[in-house]
């Protein structure tokens, strides 16, 4: 049987603190069949070299880099991919 694939957009922006969490809870799935977009919105800390680091070894996650322009034209841009 053929599962849907799901996509997840998670817009990041100075998350840090939150990131390792949110990406433990979408890897601690038993859903396999999904692409995970995470949304650089112009993030000034370290969460996208956290979220990177953590899902290295993981081709289902995708990364787009933009500058800020909020949540919802973030979740937009994943939307594009």
């Amino acid at each position: 049987m053929n599962f849907p694939l799901i996509s997840i957009i998670i817009p990041v922006y100075n998350v840090e603190e939150y990131i390792a969490h949110c990406i433990h809870n979408i890897l601690s799935q038993t859903y396999s069949n999904l692409e995970i977009i995470i949304v650089n919105d112009g993030s000034l800390d370290d969460s996208i070299r956290i979220a990177k680091e953590l899902t290295k070894d993981d081709s289902r996650f995708i990364y787009i880099d933009k500058e800020n322009g909020g949540q919802s034209d973030a979740r937009n841009a994943g939307l594009d991919i």
